[in-house]
């Protein structure tokens, strides 16, 4: 994961823990050194906020940190506007003391703002709201996708409860797949209302995905995302909403040390428990970010193929610079390489396709970082 800084001033009079909640919000204080925590429930609202600060001295001298959550970062924006150096606290990289089997509030903020003070606490990155919203726009398409799916299972599944089975095609939900079941009546008069229904809320999923890819494709064609876009659709596997949900979900690629903090920031590095002379690597640790891992995991499969230059790629050339270009082409020889040799050791397709992805990830952190081969090679070491 990324080592994000704390943002506290180089003098800090008061160290703040905010366990934050929908309604409310428990505050825990502290001073720089020594003292026992003071702990107060406040309303979760702006007012409240201000008020808490006012009642701590103000702004200067504070630091305050809660825990990301499902509340967001309108908490943190807020702080900011009043002046307030803020950080968000990555909640599955809390320490956890194994005996302690009581949970409140209180006692989640008085664990917080020690160790908020202590500097044991990891801190998350969080998003611009123009990221957020770029976010919130690529997953609200995936969940309609889902949905999709299931409703595409529910009409096909109505059918076959009847003995209407597609045997016209290999394929299911083809054009031809789906004029089938279009023609498809059945014998009783409220199966077929039932299976009508189903289509039409499948028409109306159909109708707002296709929507959704129509502003998608605006929004890779405007400024700030239409360089980056560009750059990450030059990579074979990733068009232009595999490149727009990346920044959504990574944002800016360079707050990445190298191409190892990035793999490790999307769950694609090798679990381990070594100890002594014995050394036991698993399955990939899946923590992290699994948006994105899930993107490039669908990206890396077209690397099992042969190398070559697409029409798509071929007309982003001159929009791109020539090392994002190279960068990209030497992604597509040393990948496909890497499966092949893999495939023929006798590796699954799965994990196969895994450690491809996650090389790709490195390819994509050099190219958008603009690394020579020389410095992505000292990164590594």
């Amino acid at each position: 994961m990324a080592d994000v800084s704390s943002t506290a001033p180089a003098e800090v009079t008061t160290w703040v823990a905010l366990d934050v909640h929908k309604n409310s919000i428990v505050a825990a204080t502290l001073p720089p050194r020594g003292g026992q925590p003071e702990v107060v429930r406040i309303e979760n609202t702006e007012r409240a906020v201000r008020r808490l600060i006012d009642r701590l001295g103000g702004p200067d001298g504070l630091a305050v940190g809660y825990e990301a959550g499902p509340c967001g970062f309108d908490l943190l924006r807020l702080l900011k506007r009043l002046g307030v150096a803020c950080d968000v606290i990555a909640p599955s990289l809390v320490p956890v003391r194994a005996g302690d089997r009581v949970k409140t509030d209180r006692r989640d903020a008085k664990k917080l703002v020690r160790l908020f003070r202590a500097g044991e606490l990891c801190f998350v990155a969080p998003p611009s709201p123009e990221q957020e919203g770029l976010r919130d726009l690529v997953r609200c398409r995936d969940d309609l996708v889902c949905a999709r799916r299931a409703a595409r299972h529910r009409v096909a599944k109505a059918l076959l409860r009847h003995g209407h089975i597609f045997r016209e095609g290999k394929g299911s939900w083809t054009h031809q797949h789906y004029a089938w079941v279009r023609r498809q009546r059945l014998d009783d008069p409220l199966s077929q209302r039932a299976v009508e229904h189903m289509l039409a809320h499948l028409d109306g999923l159909d109708a707002q995905i296709a929507a959704l890819d129509h502003e998608l494709e605006q929004i890779a064609a405007r400024e700030p995302w239409s360089d980056p876009v560009a750059w990450l659709s030059c990579f074979r596997g990733i068009s232009t909403r595999t490149a727009l949900g990346l920044l959504g979900e990574i944002g800016d690629f360079r707050r990445f040390r190298s191409a190892r903090e990035l793999m490790s920031y999307l769950g694609l590095t090798p679990s381990e428990y070594s100890s002594g002379d014995q050394q036991h690597r698993g399955h990939i640790t899946k923590c992290g970010n699994q948006h994105a891992r899930r993107l490039l995991v669908e990206a890396a499969w077209h690397y099992r193929h042969r190398p070559r230059a697409s029409r798509r790629t071929t007309k982003l050339v001159e929009r791109v610079p020539g090392d994002v270009s190279a960068r990209a082409w030497q992604a597509q020889l040393r990948l496909n390489h890497r499966h092949r040799t893999l495939t023929q050791h006798g590796k699954r397709s799965t994990v196969t396709n895994v450690a491809v992805a996650r090389e790709l990830c490195g390819f994509v952190w050099a190219a958008m970082t603009r690394q020579t081969l020389r410095d992505q090679e000292a990164a590594a070491a």
